[in-house]
Protein backbone atom coordinates (compact mmCIF):
# COMPACT_ATOMS: atom_id res chain seq x y z
CA UNK A 1 0.00 0.00 0.00
CA UNK A 2 1.36 3.43 -0.96
CA UNK A 3 2.35 5.72 1.89
CA UNK A 4 1.04 8.94 0.35
CA UNK A 5 1.94 12.03 2.37
CA UNK A 6 0.16 15.35 2.47
CA UNK A 7 1.33 18.19 0.23
CA UNK A 8 2.63 20.18 3.21
CA UNK A 9 4.69 17.19 4.36
CA UNK A 10 5.98 16.79 0.82
CA UNK A 11 7.14 20.42 0.72
CA UNK A 12 9.08 19.92 3.95
CA UNK A 13 11.41 17.55 2.09
CA UNK A 14 12.91 20.48 0.23
CA UNK A 15 14.26 21.94 3.47
CA UNK A 16 16.92 19.21 3.55
CA UNK A 17 20.20 19.58 1.59
CA UNK A 18 20.31 15.90 0.60
CA UNK A 19 17.06 16.32 -1.37
CA UNK A 20 18.59 19.15 -3.42
CA UNK A 21 21.74 17.04 -3.90
CA UNK A 22 19.54 14.30 -5.31
CA UNK A 23 17.67 16.71 -7.61
CA UNK A 24 20.88 18.22 -9.01
CA UNK A 25 22.46 14.81 -9.57
CA UNK A 26 19.25 13.52 -11.18
CA UNK A 27 19.21 16.41 -13.67
CA UNK A 28 22.88 15.86 -14.55
CA UNK A 29 22.36 12.11 -15.01
CA UNK A 30 19.29 12.72 -17.18
CA UNK A 31 21.20 15.12 -19.44
CA UNK A 32 24.26 12.89 -19.81
CA UNK A 33 22.36 9.66 -20.41
CA UNK A 34 20.12 11.18 -23.08
CA UNK A 35 22.97 12.80 -25.03
CA UNK A 36 24.50 9.53 -26.16
CA UNK A 37 21.24 7.59 -26.09
CA UNK A 38 20.41 8.79 -29.60
CA UNK A 39 23.78 7.61 -30.93
CA UNK A 40 23.43 4.20 -29.28
CA UNK A 41 19.93 3.68 -30.71
CA UNK A 42 20.92 4.70 -34.24
CA UNK A 43 24.07 2.54 -34.14
CA UNK A 44 22.01 -0.37 -32.77
CA UNK A 45 24.15 -0.55 -29.64
CA UNK A 46 21.35 -0.17 -27.11
CA UNK A 47 22.32 -3.44 -25.42
CA UNK A 48 25.77 -2.11 -24.40
CA UNK A 49 24.29 -0.03 -21.59
CA UNK A 50 22.54 -3.07 -20.18
CA UNK A 51 25.68 -5.21 -20.35
CA UNK A 52 27.92 -2.61 -18.74
CA UNK A 53 25.36 -2.02 -15.99
CA UNK A 54 25.71 -5.69 -15.00
CA UNK A 55 29.47 -5.23 -14.87
CA UNK A 56 28.98 -2.18 -12.65
CA UNK A 57 26.80 -4.31 -10.34
CA UNK A 58 29.56 -6.88 -9.94
CA UNK A 59 32.15 -4.16 -9.29
CA UNK A 60 29.87 -2.50 -6.75
CA UNK A 61 29.44 -5.81 -4.94
CA UNK A 62 33.23 -6.15 -4.63
CA UNK A 63 33.50 -2.57 -3.37
CA UNK A 64 30.73 -3.13 -0.82
CA UNK A 65 32.34 -6.31 0.53
CA UNK A 66 35.72 -4.56 0.67
CA UNK A 67 34.10 -1.92 2.88
CA UNK A 68 35.02 1.06 0.71
CA UNK A 69 33.30 4.27 1.69
CA UNK A 70 33.21 5.35 -1.96
CA UNK A 71 32.43 2.50 -4.34
CA UNK A 72 33.22 4.64 -7.41
CA UNK A 73 36.95 3.95 -6.97
CA UNK A 74 36.35 0.34 -8.07
CA UNK A 75 33.14 0.64 -10.09
CA UNK A 76 34.35 3.32 -12.53
CA UNK A 77 37.67 1.78 -13.68
CA UNK A 78 36.19 -1.74 -13.89
CA UNK A 79 33.24 -0.56 -15.99
CA UNK A 80 35.47 1.49 -18.28
CA UNK A 81 37.80 -1.50 -18.69
CA UNK A 82 34.83 -3.70 -19.59
CA UNK A 83 33.72 -1.14 -22.19
CA UNK A 84 37.19 -1.18 -23.77
CA UNK A 85 37.27 -4.99 -23.80
CA UNK A 86 33.84 -5.15 -25.42
CA UNK A 87 34.99 -2.75 -28.11
CA UNK A 88 38.10 -4.86 -28.76
CA UNK A 89 36.01 -8.01 -29.20
CA UNK A 90 33.64 -6.39 -31.70
CA UNK A 91 36.03 -6.67 -34.62
CA UNK A 92 35.73 -9.24 -37.34
CA UNK A 93 38.94 -11.04 -36.33
CA UNK A 94 37.84 -11.54 -32.74
CA UNK A 95 37.45 -15.17 -31.69
CA UNK A 96 34.40 -14.27 -29.63
CA UNK A 97 31.85 -12.00 -31.30
CA UNK A 98 30.83 -8.71 -29.73
CA UNK A 99 27.31 -9.85 -28.84
CA UNK A 100 28.58 -13.14 -27.37
CA UNK A 101 31.31 -11.35 -25.41
CA UNK A 102 28.74 -8.88 -24.07
CA UNK A 103 26.49 -11.72 -22.94
CA UNK A 104 29.40 -13.54 -21.27
CA UNK A 105 30.70 -10.49 -19.45
CA UNK A 106 27.31 -9.18 -18.32
CA UNK A 107 25.95 -12.51 -17.08
CA UNK A 108 29.24 -13.40 -15.38
CA UNK A 109 29.40 -10.03 -13.61
CA UNK A 110 25.79 -10.28 -12.48
CA UNK A 111 26.21 -13.83 -11.15
CA UNK A 112 29.55 -13.14 -9.45
CA UNK A 113 28.21 -9.95 -7.91
CA UNK A 114 25.28 -11.76 -6.33
CA UNK A 115 27.61 -14.57 -5.20
CA UNK A 116 29.96 -12.08 -3.56
CA UNK A 117 27.03 -10.45 -1.75
CA UNK A 118 26.02 -13.89 -0.42
CA UNK A 119 29.56 -14.78 0.68
CA UNK A 120 29.79 -11.48 2.55
CA UNK A 121 27.07 -12.75 4.93
CA UNK A 122 25.38 -9.38 4.91
CA UNK A 123 22.64 -8.96 7.51
CA UNK A 124 20.47 -7.25 4.88
CA UNK A 125 21.31 -9.20 1.73
CA UNK A 126 17.95 -8.68 0.05
CA UNK A 127 17.97 -4.96 0.77
CA UNK A 128 21.56 -4.53 -0.46
CA UNK A 129 20.91 -6.37 -3.71
CA UNK A 130 17.59 -4.60 -4.39
CA UNK A 131 19.11 -1.20 -3.71
CA UNK A 132 21.96 -1.91 -6.13
CA UNK A 133 19.76 -3.43 -8.84
CA UNK A 134 16.78 -1.08 -8.67
CA UNK A 135 18.15 2.06 -7.04
CA UNK A 136 15.67 2.14 -4.11
CA UNK A 137 16.22 5.41 -2.22
CA UNK A 138 20.04 5.41 -2.39
CA UNK A 139 19.90 8.64 -4.40
CA UNK A 140 18.80 10.37 -1.18
CA UNK A 141 21.93 9.29 0.68
CA UNK A 142 24.34 11.26 -1.50
CA UNK A 143 26.99 13.30 0.27
CA UNK A 144 28.42 16.61 -0.85
CA UNK A 145 31.47 14.73 -2.15
CA UNK A 146 29.19 12.50 -4.26
CA UNK A 147 27.52 15.63 -5.62
CA UNK A 148 30.77 17.24 -6.75
CA UNK A 149 32.06 13.96 -8.16
CA UNK A 150 28.89 13.63 -10.24
CA UNK A 151 29.16 17.26 -11.36
CA UNK A 152 32.77 16.72 -12.46
CA UNK A 153 32.01 13.55 -14.43
CA UNK A 154 28.89 15.10 -15.96
CA UNK A 155 30.86 18.14 -17.12
CA UNK A 156 33.39 15.80 -18.75
CA UNK A 157 30.63 13.94 -20.59
CA UNK A 158 28.90 17.12 -21.80
CA UNK A 159 32.15 18.80 -22.89
CA UNK A 160 33.27 15.69 -24.82
CA UNK A 161 29.89 15.47 -26.56
CA UNK A 162 29.96 19.15 -27.59
CA UNK A 163 33.60 19.06 -28.75
CA UNK A 164 33.21 15.92 -30.83
CA UNK A 165 29.59 16.40 -31.92
CA UNK A 166 30.41 16.47 -35.65
CA UNK A 167 32.54 13.32 -35.45
CA UNK A 168 29.90 11.48 -33.44
CA UNK A 169 27.29 12.56 -35.98
CA UNK A 170 29.45 11.21 -38.81
CA UNK A 171 30.11 7.77 -37.31
CA UNK A 172 26.50 7.46 -36.20
CA UNK A 173 25.02 7.66 -39.69
CA UNK A 174 27.79 6.33 -41.94
CA UNK A 175 30.82 4.95 -40.16
CA UNK A 176 32.30 3.47 -43.34
CA UNK A 177 32.21 6.79 -45.19
CA UNK A 178 33.55 8.63 -42.13
CA UNK A 179 36.48 6.22 -41.97
CA UNK A 180 37.14 6.69 -45.68
CA UNK A 181 37.33 10.47 -45.19
CA UNK A 182 40.00 10.11 -42.52
CA UNK A 183 37.94 10.10 -39.34
CA UNK A 184 39.48 7.87 -36.68
CA UNK A 185 36.32 5.87 -36.12
CA UNK A 186 37.96 3.43 -33.71
CA UNK A 187 38.98 6.25 -31.38
CA UNK A 188 35.51 7.79 -31.39
CA UNK A 189 33.84 4.43 -30.83
CA UNK A 190 36.17 4.00 -27.86
CA UNK A 191 35.15 7.47 -26.66
CA UNK A 192 31.47 6.47 -26.85
CA UNK A 193 32.13 3.26 -24.89
CA UNK A 194 34.08 5.06 -22.16
CA UNK A 195 31.50 7.85 -21.84
CA UNK A 196 28.67 5.30 -21.58
CA UNK A 197 30.60 3.55 -18.83
CA UNK A 198 30.92 6.84 -16.93
CA UNK A 199 27.21 7.54 -17.36
CA UNK A 200 26.31 4.10 -16.02
CA UNK A 201 28.47 4.55 -12.93
CA UNK A 202 26.98 7.95 -12.04
CA UNK A 203 23.44 6.65 -12.70
CA UNK A 204 23.75 3.60 -10.44
CA UNK A 205 22.47 5.42 -7.35
CA UNK A 206 19.51 6.85 -9.23
CA UNK A 207 17.86 3.94 -11.02
CA UNK A 208 20.01 0.92 -10.14
CA UNK A 209 22.02 -1.27 -12.47
CA UNK A 210 19.09 -3.09 -14.08
CA UNK A 211 17.16 0.03 -15.07
CA UNK A 212 19.95 2.21 -16.46
CA UNK A 213 19.30 1.18 -20.06
CA UNK A 214 15.79 2.62 -19.83
CA UNK A 215 17.24 5.98 -18.81
CA UNK A 216 19.52 5.94 -21.85
CA UNK A 217 17.15 4.54 -24.49
CA UNK A 218 13.59 5.71 -23.73
CA UNK A 219 14.13 9.50 -24.14
CA UNK A 220 15.85 8.93 -27.50
CA UNK A 221 13.09 6.63 -28.73
CA UNK A 222 10.44 9.11 -27.57
CA UNK A 223 12.07 12.01 -29.43
CA UNK A 224 12.38 9.91 -32.60
CA UNK A 225 8.61 9.43 -32.72
CA UNK A 226 8.22 13.11 -33.71
CA UNK A 227 11.55 14.57 -34.88
CA UNK A 228 13.85 13.39 -37.68
CA UNK A 229 16.77 15.81 -37.41
CA UNK A 230 19.66 14.45 -35.31
CA UNK A 231 20.14 17.71 -33.41
CA UNK A 232 16.41 18.12 -32.72
CA UNK A 233 16.16 14.53 -31.53
CA UNK A 234 19.09 15.06 -29.14
CA UNK A 235 17.63 18.30 -27.74
CA UNK A 236 14.18 16.76 -27.36
CA UNK A 237 15.65 13.64 -25.74
CA UNK A 238 17.47 15.78 -23.17
CA UNK A 239 14.29 17.70 -22.31
CA UNK A 240 12.21 14.52 -22.07
CA UNK A 241 14.84 12.82 -19.92
CA UNK A 242 15.09 15.73 -17.49
CA UNK A 243 11.31 16.15 -17.18
CA UNK A 244 10.67 12.40 -16.70
CA UNK A 245 13.51 12.05 -14.20
CA UNK A 246 12.32 14.99 -12.10
CA UNK A 247 8.67 13.86 -12.26
CA UNK A 248 9.60 10.31 -11.36
CA UNK A 249 11.79 11.40 -8.49
CA UNK A 250 9.25 13.83 -7.03
CA UNK A 251 6.44 11.30 -7.32
CA UNK A 252 8.61 8.67 -5.64
CA UNK A 253 9.16 11.03 -2.70
CA UNK A 254 5.47 11.83 -2.49
CA UNK A 255 4.14 8.29 -2.93
CA UNK A 256 6.98 6.44 -1.21
CA UNK A 257 7.72 4.31 -4.29
CA UNK A 258 11.20 3.15 -5.48
CA UNK A 259 12.93 6.02 -7.24
CA UNK A 260 14.34 4.07 -10.19
CA UNK A 261 11.12 2.25 -11.03
CA UNK A 262 9.07 5.44 -10.82
CA UNK A 263 11.43 7.28 -13.18
CA UNK A 264 11.27 4.42 -15.71
CA UNK A 265 7.45 4.44 -15.41
CA UNK A 266 7.50 8.17 -16.27
CA UNK A 267 9.71 7.41 -19.28
CA UNK A 268 7.24 4.74 -20.44
CA UNK A 269 4.33 7.19 -20.17
CA UNK A 270 6.30 9.78 -22.16
CA UNK A 271 7.15 7.22 -24.84
CA UNK A 272 3.49 6.26 -25.22
CA UNK A 273 2.47 9.93 -25.40
CA UNK A 274 5.12 10.73 -28.05
CA UNK A 275 4.19 7.62 -30.02
CA UNK A 276 0.56 8.73 -30.07
CA UNK A 277 1.52 12.28 -31.09
CA UNK A 278 3.76 10.95 -33.83
CA UNK A 279 0.98 8.73 -35.14
CA UNK A 280 -1.49 11.62 -35.20
CA UNK A 281 1.00 13.91 -36.94
CA UNK A 282 1.76 11.32 -39.64
CA UNK A 283 -1.93 10.66 -40.16
CA UNK A 284 -2.63 14.38 -40.46
CA UNK A 285 0.22 14.79 -42.96
CA UNK A 286 -1.42 12.23 -45.25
Amino acid sequence: MLAVMSFSEFLQFFEYPFVWYAIIVSILIAVCSSLLGVTLVLKRLSFIGDGLSHVAFGAMAVAAVAGLTNETYITLPVTVLAAVLLLCTSGRKAKVGGDAALAMISVSALALGYLIYNLSQSSNLTGDVCATLFGATSILTLTQFDLWLCVAMSVIVIVLFVLFYNKLFAITFDETFAKATGVKTGMYNLLIAVVIAIIIVIAMNLVGSLLISALVIFPALSAMRIFKSFLRVVICAVIVSVVCTLCGMLFSLWLGTPTGSTIVAADIVAFCAFSLCGFLLRRRAK
